[in-house]
């Protein structure tokens, strides 16, 4: 194997241990009924979900401060230091006596932790890869979409045997054990290694620093689109497993299987959604990746009981999500230049805080209002189309500073 080709496998295994966020769902019923049992506390739709919400929150927006520091302090010492502290988040959040405490540990610490170390594979990776950067970020990124597939099964049989606490302690360590030494193998090439590149020249032309950045209405139209697009998928992954029960009518065990059946698409999505952008540019694979969204939502609402639409529609939304996550980065360089994309990346990715508190409450919201999963398609496609039209009018092919 290729010196390069390295980092990807190592960014992939570290994407696999953060992406267990996405098998939320496995702990939330063991953990609302373990909390009303031992304390008796009465736990809401909405609050049982805010663990899941925080930490999707805190990371997104730790990430831009974390970026501002990955060329400056040693990328091996910075990913430690995430690495342990989303050890510790999982460990302390083993000895919860209240959702409020889940949500400090896992949601805040935890989502800090996975900030600070989130971007560090892909900076590295993009350098590598400067030929083919999209899709070597979304192979990359492949570890956190799949995640689901492996943790919500090892998650599900240790919370059997063990108990929903046991168990954050239990991955807590082995997360600790696992980032910490891959993060021992990741740097940034050095000035004597030549890396062979087919990449645009125009591409190197381009040297947005962030301050610029954010004066430019590209900046904000990709920002919106990526709120978006975060939006739609978060909010499918959150609600997938009960959706599957209350709307499918399905039993737990079998949406427990969807929900890591689904985590193939989310995979999929990043290699994808990233070889896509880098053959038909930004504009053509958010334009994609939206019309599909409403497609699957859709689908939903036109089949509500209907198990083969149920898994259609659900795989494109994963899917989806996992192509956003490709889709942004790639389009960051694409826009804004590859010598500040760290950084511009960084303070781009707070749209998919803002993507993930959204559906957090909306999804809560629309569930105690009427009384069912089904009506959160419909901010879903609205969502999209207003993406679709900011996409058309404010991405197309002129100067970044237009």
């Amino acid at each position: 194997m290729k010196r390069r080709e390295r980092y990807i496998i190592s960014g992939l295994v570290m994407f696999l241990c953060m992406g267990t966020i996405y098998s939320w769902g496995v702990f939330q019923t063991p953990l609302r009924q373990t909390l009303e049992t031992l304390y008796g506390e009465k736990i809401s739709p909405t609050l049982i979900s805010m663990p899941y919400t925080t930490f999707l929150f805190c990371y997104a927006f730790s990430m831009p401060v974390a970026g501002l520091f990955i060329k400056k302090i040693n990328p091996k010492i910075l990913a430690i230091a995430g690495s342990l502290l989303i050890s510790l988040a999982w460990i302390l959040a083993g000895y919860a006596t209240s959702i409020e405490f889940i949500i400090l540990t896992y949601g805040i610490l935890g989502g800090i932790g996975v900030g600070i170390v989130y971007g560090i594979p892909m900076a590295i990776v993009s350098e590598w890869f400067p030929d083919k950067k999209g899709f070597a970020i979304g192979l990359t990124l492949l570890g956190f979409g799949l995640s689901p597939f492996v943790t919500a099964p090892l998650a599900g049989e240790l919370i059997i045997k063990f108990g929903v606490f046991s168990t954050f302690k239990i991955l807590g360590v082995a997360f600790g054990i696992i980032l910490t030494l891959l993060s021992l193998t990741l740097r940034f090439p050095n000035k004597n290694e030549t890396i062979i590149t087919e990449t645009r020249s125009e591409e190197f032309s381009l040297d947005i620093a962030p301050k610029e950045m954010i004066k430019t209405t590209k900046f904000y139209a990709l920002w919106i689109c990526y709120a978006i697009g975060a939006f739609s998928g978060l909010l499918a992954i959150g609600v997938a497993s009960s959706y599957a029960q209350q709307v499918i009518g399905i039993s737990p065990l079998k949406a427990a299987f969807f929900t890591s059946f689904f985590a193939i698409f989310n995979g999929a999505g990043r290699p994808l959604f990233g070889a896509i952008t880098d053959k038909l540019g930004s504009k053509k694979a958010i334009l994609i990746s939206y019309s599909s969204i409403i497609f699957a939502a859709g689908l939903s609402l036109i089949s509500k009981d209907s198990l083969v639409a149920f898994i259609i529609a659900f795989s494109i939304l994963w899917l989806n999500l996992g192509g956003w996550l490709s889709i942004a980065p790639a389009s960051t360089a694409n826009i804004f230049g590859k010598p500040h994309y760290t950084a511009n990346y960084g303070i781009l990715f707070t749209a998919y805080g803002v993507g993930a508190l959204s559906q957090g409450f909306i999804g809560g919201y629309f569930k105690e209002t009427f009384g069912s999963y089904i009506y959160i398609f419909y901010p879903v496609i609205a969502a999209c189309i207003l993406g679709i039209f900011i996409c058309l009018i404010f991405l197309r092919k002129k100067s970044v500073k237009d």
